[in-house]
């Protein structure tokens, strides 16, 4: 079983077409524009600059929290002195009060005792 018979020339054309084939996938092919190129980069501009707003969004409204909470805790600061100085009125007045019903009873014990 021979195959057909090929000459020296013939198997020397082969090979050089076979390496001819070979080097073309390694030639650079002409490049296709791409046509939304130039929309491509405003797309990408507008998700950056809608990025940007949401970030700066984001800090503001972690900024008016820690801003709320600042006045929160000062405002419970103040609540709480408040309070305390309501709680020291308070025990200053009874403790005036007792002074004054102490010092009443004593009138009266030597008004008494006078008499």
């Amino acid at each position: 079983m021979k195959g057909p018979e090929t000459g020296f020339n013939d198997r020397l054309s082969a090979a050089a077409e076979a390496k001819k084939a070979l080097l073309a996938k390694f030639k650079p092919k002409p490049a296709a524009i791409d046509p939304l190129h130039d929309q491509r980069q405003a797309l990408r501009d507008a998700e950056r600059e809608a990025f940007r707003k949401a970030r700066a969004a984001e800090k503001e409204a972690v900024r008016l929290a820690a801003l709320e909470a600042e006045e929160a805790a000062r405002r419970a600061a103040l609540e709480a002195m408040e309070s305390a100085d309501e709680i020291k009125r308070r025990e200053r007045k009874e403790r005036k009060a007792a002074m004054k019903a102490e010092a009443k009873a004593k009138r009266e014990a030597k008004l008494a005792a006078r008499h």
